[in-house]
This record gives structure tokens, sequence and C-alpha cells, in this order.
């Protein structure tokens, strides 16, 4: 647990007091080390490009937002370790941009312990159902799509082009169970089963083998392949399917991270998309091509302007490389609507801010545009702001929307 330089931090330990009078500390733990390194640098990198913008021009009623952030490499016990140390040493005024369902799903509960603080998690990257539903749901608020909602698009559409032989290629743990489970569900509406199965441990890296994984598959002869994990693994499995010649569609749930898969499928290859041809990915914010909507085009400006780099200092693992930026990315562009969405509650708590009044606060957000083409409402019953999924294929160097799925796999 290495704290960033950069960023404030108000401390006090089991204090529930407001914020300080020049600034708003938000508790930020993520992975900023390991394989999935990736999600957690480009979510703070889109947060911090909007919070760079807002404080340069005088912040949120008078104070600047600030991040303070927790290497947690996503794995669960350094997550629960952060989560204390974020509410009770940091006096933390909230939690935010959390990242992965195995990590929040053990920082709930605690949460739930010290419930008599008041601090609620905002915006996990993470489609994960126990922070949608009791005993937790109460704790947290999330802005994307579920991946219930993800897995039931992907399951629709491939049924509906003749791919009803579907398998499934999950992380062994929280994250991919839930995945899998919207899949069976998913198929069951459709009086299907899942056609084949096939796990990997996570943080798995993109140079392991996935033979085994794809041998498995291959056996049950599916349509298609949907696979709920990070980057690196999911990366190996869409290499390998190929070169062992298992050519059908394989789609990814939006936390794989596209852009950092697809540039470990690419890199040094002399036909760049050998190994991509059969990816559909689904994303759960638009495409950050889209300048006809405004919070886009607020984006790219801002992460053209300010190019926040990665918070290297925070890294709990010396990687051997250092971690490559993109100048745009669907997780970026999470971060930054994240960021956007929380400077608004918080906007609208005044002068005075205080814990005791965030869920007032937030359940004040009805029907508000975030610029992204879809309203925004919270209420007690309704913690989930968005709804939305889209899917993407790679076109050249990129994530591109899917126009037309029957022309595109049929």
């Amino acid at each position: 647990m290495v704290p960033v330089a950069g960023v404030s931090a108000a401390r006090g330990r089991n204090a529930s007091r407001p914020p300080q009078d020049d600034e708003i500390v938000l508790g930020v733990s993520a992975a900023f080390s390991g394989p999935s390194r990736g999600l957690g640098t480009e979510l703070y990198r889109g947060s911090m490009a909007y919070f760079n913008q807002l404080n340069e021009n005088g912040g949120v009623n008078g104070r600047r937002i600030v991040m303070k952030l927790l290497d947690d490499g996503y794995q669960p016990d350094p997550c629960v370790a952060n989560t204390i140390e974020l509410m009770q040493d940091e006096n933390v005024f909230l939690l935010f941009n959390y990242v992965g369902t195995p990590t929040v799903t053990r920082a709930l509960p605690v949460l739930k312990t010290f419930r008599d603080q008041q601090v609620f998690l905002f915006f996990p990257f993470t489609g994960a159902e126990p922070q949608r539903e009791p005993p937790y749901g109460e704790f947290a608020f999330n802005l994307r799509a579920s991946y219930r909602q993800e897995t039931a698009g992907l399951v629709d559409n491939f049924v509906r082009i003749g791919r009803r032989r579907i398998a499934v290629f999950y992380q062994n743990d929280a994250y991919g169970r839930s995945g899998w489970a919207g899949v069976r569900e998913a198929l069951a509406r459709h009086g299907e089963t899942i056609a084949g199965e096939a796990t990997y441990t996570r943080g798995t890296q993109f140079t392991a083998s996935m033979r085994g994984q794809v041998e498995i598959l291959l056996e049950r002869s599916p349509d298609a392949v949907i696979c709920i994990g990070a980057y690196a693994a999911c990366g190996a499995f869409a290499r390998d399917a190929v070169d062992l010649g298992l050519h059908i569609p394989v789609a990814n749930a939006s936390f794989v991270g596209s852009e950092n898969m697809l540039q470990l499928l690419q890199e040094g290859r002399s036909d760049p998309n050998s190994h991509t041809r059969w990816l559909v990915n689904s994303q759960v914010v638009p495409s950050y091509e889209d300048t006809s909507l405004p919070a886009v085009r607020e984006y790219r400006e801002m992460m053209a302007v300010h190019d926040p780099p990665p918070p290297d200092n925070v890294a709990r693992i010396t990687e051997g490389e250092p971690y490559e930026t993109f100048p745009q990315s669907f997780v970026s562009l999470e971060g930054f609507v994240n960021a956007k969405l929380i400077t608004e509650i918080i906007r609208r708590m005044g002068d005075d801010p205080q814990r005791s009044g965030i869920e007032e606060a937030v359940f004040a957000v009805r029907n508000y545009d975030l610029g992204v083409g879809e309203r925004v409402s919270f209420g007690p019953e309704r913690r989930q702001g968005l709804q939305r999924v889209y899917y993407t294929v790679v076109e050249g160097d990129r994530f591109v929307p899917l126009e037309d799925w029957e022309a595109k796999f049929s």
C-alpha cells in the first residue's frame, strides 16, 4: 500500500469530519501494477483529465477534487487493506473508481462493517451483481451497465444470427463466475445451455499458453465463445484460438480493456489483424470516435490538453517495462464520465458537503444529461445510472462500432 505523490490526503482516524476547506479527497484502490495495470491506469487517466480541467477553473464550490491512490494489483487482500486505510487513516470523503469484481466483492463487507461512517463506493469498474443487490447494494452506486446486460446482449445477437452453440472462457473467480452466470441465464431464455467451458487463473500473462483451453472448446464445436476475463489472458486465448483453427467469433466483456488487448495481439506481427478478425467486444460507453456526443468532444479535448501520465509511483510491484498510455480508450472515457458525474453530485451538495448528504445528492440526479446520448437517473431503488451496451469490432488498429452482426459473422 503506497500513497501517490501529488494527491492530497485528509487525515484522522475514525473521524467523520467534512472535507478540508480547499479540497475533497476521493479514495481509490485499483490495479496500478500486475497484468491488469492498464485498467486502473487508464481509468485514472480519464478521471484525472477531467479533474485537472476542473481544478484549473476553481474546482467545485471552491474546492479542488483530488484522488488518493493505492495499488491493489487486482488482488482482493490488498484491496481490503487499502479500503480500511482509505477510510480509517486517510478519511476520504468517498471511494471511487475501484477496479474489478474480486476486489470490489471483498471490499463491500468493509463498507457494511463501517456503515456508521457513511462512506459509499462510486462507479466501480465492474458489472458484477454484489454491489447491485443485497446485502451490499446500499453501499455502492454504479454508472456502467451490468455484466448481465452485456452477456445478454452478446447472447441475443449471436442467437439472432444463428450462432446458438455458445461456449464460455472465463476467469476462475467471482468475476468470471458472474459473467458465466449471465451467459447461462441469457442462453436459458433461448432454450439453450452453455456449449462448453474453460477457465484460467487470475493474473495469467499474455505469454501463457491457452492451448489446453482452446482444445477443450474445440471438442465441443461451439458457434461462438464469450470470454469473461482480463486483457492479458483473453488476448492469449484469442491468439491461440486462431492458431489452433477455432475460427469463430470470440467476444469479450467491457472489463477486458479493448485497447490493451488489441495492443498485445497486434504488436510486432507482419499481419496485425491475423488474431483480431473474429473479435467482438461489448462496451459500456459509446465510441470515443463519436464526436457528435458532447461528452466525447470534452473527453478528447481534455485528454489532449492534460495527457495525464500513469501514476507509476503507486505501484506495489515494479514492472519490467514502463506502461504505454493510449491517447483515447474506452476505459479512460469511462473514467472521464465517472469524474464528470461525481463532480455534479458533489456540486449539488453545496458549500458544506457532508457524507450524511451524499445519498440525497445522488437521488436528486434525475434525467441528467451526461453528454453520452443517454440520460442518467438515480433513486433508492435505482443505483445504476446507465443501461446501454455497445458492440465493437477491430478495423485496422482500433475497435469501431459493429453495425451489422449478420454481415460480419454469419
